[in-house]
């Protein structure tokens, strides 16, 4: 698979995960708005029972029970809000590790397959070096049969003779003394058919 269609199926998968994220941070607005507004009540009816529990006897025994109930019921919807807004936190939580898994794994798996290509690739072109190798090698053999007879031929003097030279010294002195010794350098030739 080619990067393109990795970075295409992913933009496909992303496409709706924003208005999703957005519905879900919306509904979570109005749970805590709607558990703001339980705390509230349950503030006020508590100081409500309270001021009356305090001013002796203004609050009947049914009464009281009834004002606890009321009390407990508005706790209850408070938790029951803050429940839902904490299952569509980790919802929305799952929604985007979701994404981040997928582009990991696809991550992943591209690089495999460019580690993959790049081997294959970099044995393509050792095998094609060690190719021209020995292609070289069987050249420069027969280059070095070549040089070889080449070599023979200017030994042979390209005629079939043999050039020799020689360095030859010849010490002549100049009095009987021995001193001023000088010396000769000469270039034989000897030709061998």
């Amino acid at each position: 698979m080619s990067s393109a269609v990795y970075l295409e199926n992913y933009l496909d998968g992303l496409e709706s995960l924003p208005t999703e994220l957005e519905r879900n941070f919306k509904l979570m607005r109005k749970l805590d708005d709607r558990a703001q507004t339980a705390m509230k009540s349950i503030d006020s009816h508590a100081k409500d029972f309270m001021r009356k529990l305090a001013e002796s006897g203004a609050l009947s025994e049914e009464e009281r029970k009834e004002r606890l109930e009321d009390i407990k019921a508005l706790f209850g919807k408070a938790k029951e809000y803050s429940d839902d807004k904490v299952q569509l936190a980790i919802q929305t939580y799952e929604l985007v590790d979701k994404q981040i898994r997928r582009l990991d794994n696809d991550l992943a798996r591209f690089e495999g397959e460019i580690q993959e290509k790049a081997s294959s690739t970099r044995a393509k072109s050792e095998e094609a070096v060690a190719k021209k190798g020995r292609k070289k090698a069987k050249d420069s053999k027969v280059t070095g049969k070549k040089k070889k007879s080449a070599s023979s031929d200017e030994e042979t003097g390209r005629g079939g003779s043999t050039q020799i030279n020689a360095n030859v010294s010849l010490n002549s002195s100049s009095n009987a003394g021995g001193q001023g010794t000088k010396k000769k350098k000469s270039k034989f030739s000897f030709g061998y058919t």
